[in-house]
């Protein structure tokens, strides 16, 4: 399938179950981001995160130790190229939102530019066959990708779908699903479909309303559960009928049930230890406190001397201060890699690394 509409039923008794479900999971991650004052903050720290699970479905696997030690110190040349490609992820994320922001329509354009960020390239829609999906075990070939010159009418009509709510009567968390197999198995370009389609999820739930901010990100509920993520579309692409469907979309709408949770757990957490630390540093150091030197320690996790030194206009003896009493009062830990100091704020990475992944994990 690779145009829309779908003529199935997805209003059957299991996903209109889920779905109530699930938006009800979206509402409240809604609401408790909208009660966040720094949300640019959270913003970036989950694009992070989304970045990191993403590529890991591509086999590009970092560390948060590597992708915040780059962010702090750019003019470090050295930067792995796993990192690379998260960083590149990172700006396609925030690409992608800001012209959407700004036009609250998506466009071929549009998800041209995600891509081209994410390949650092600008070889636009596939002009040659895309790579056949081969099974493993019997060399059979289970799936081609559409030729070259049907793919500008397939995602036009992806587009309009995407756009116009009135081209299809659907929920739109069902919506959200077919359209994400209809790009994946579109599979425009020659590489990154895959993290474009997982963008573009993101920013139909924005499309839709359902979300204020860029925060609910699937990629991780599908790392964990790779493998009947994949068997789910191969399911659909091979028979197409109303079981594998619902199946599929099922899965879909778990996913979001899922990740709305764990997401709103994070952000939680950052929320409160955020207003630990913002206590904790006015109360014991009222002559250097600011909400600008508690958005450095949440938004650059490894910080550096210069950074402070820059985002709160001070020396740097000053900065280096200001740095070394919070490593002493145990708020931060100053930490020697390679020729540079970085002070990290090791309760925000333990939030970030020790989230109840186990949580995502489906039975089947």
């Amino acid at each position: 399938m690779d145009k829309l509409p779908v003529l199935f039923d997805f209003e059957t008794t299991q996903i209109l179950k889920k779905l109530i479900v699930a938006h009800r999971e979206l509402a409240i991650l809604n609401g408790v981001c909208d009660s966040i004052p720094n949300q640019g903050v959270f913003v970036h720290t989950l694009a992070l995160q989304e970045a990191k699970d993403s590529s890991e479905i591509e086999n590009i696997i970092t560390t948060h130790a590597d992708i915040y030690t780059a962010i702090a110190n750019p003019e470090f040349t050295e930067i792995k190229p796993a990192t690379k490609e998260v960083l590149h992820y990172v700006d396609a994320i925030m690409r992608g939102y800001h012209i959407y922001n700004q036009r609250k329509i998506l466009s071929l354009s549009c998800i041209e530019e995600i891509q081209s960020v994410i390949e650092s390239n600008n070889a636009g829609l596939r002009k040659l066959p895309g790579t056949a999906l081969v099974n493993d075990r019997t060399n059979e070939i289970v799936y081609e990708p559409p030729m070259p010159n049907d793919i500008p009418g397939l995602m036009d009509n992806f587009l309009l779908y995407f756009n116009d709510d009135t081209a299809w009567n659907a929920d739109p968390l069902v919506k959200m699903a077919i359209l994400h197999y209809q790009f994946e198995s579109i599979h425009p370009f020659y590489d990154g479909n895959g993290r474009t389609g997982r963008i573009l999820n993101i920013l139909y739930l924005l499309h839709e309303g359902l979300l204020n901010y860029p925060v609910l990100y699937l990629s991780r509920y599908i790392n964990i559960n790779k493998g009947l993520y994949y068997r789910y579309l191969q399911d659909v692409r091979n028979y197409s009928n109303a079981e594998q469907w619902e199946e599929y979309v099922l899965f879909m709408l778990e996913g979001v049930i899922r990740t709305s949770r764990l997401t709103r757990e994070i952000v939680t957490s950052l929320r409160n230890m955020m207003v630990e630390y913002k206590h904790r540093i006015r109360d014991s150091h009222p002559s250097f406190y600011s909400q600008d030197l508690i958005n450095v320690l949440f938004s650059y996790p490894y910080t550096r001397i210069g950074i402070l030194k820059e985002r709160l206009g001070v020396s740097y003896l000053t900065a280096r201060k200001y740095l070394d009493i919070l490593a002493e009062d145990n708020l931060l830990e100053k930490v020697r890699i390679g020729r540079d100091s970085y002070y990290v704020n090791v309760s925000m990475m333990r939030i970030l690394m020790d989230s109840d992944t186990d949580f995502l994990k489906v039975e089947h």
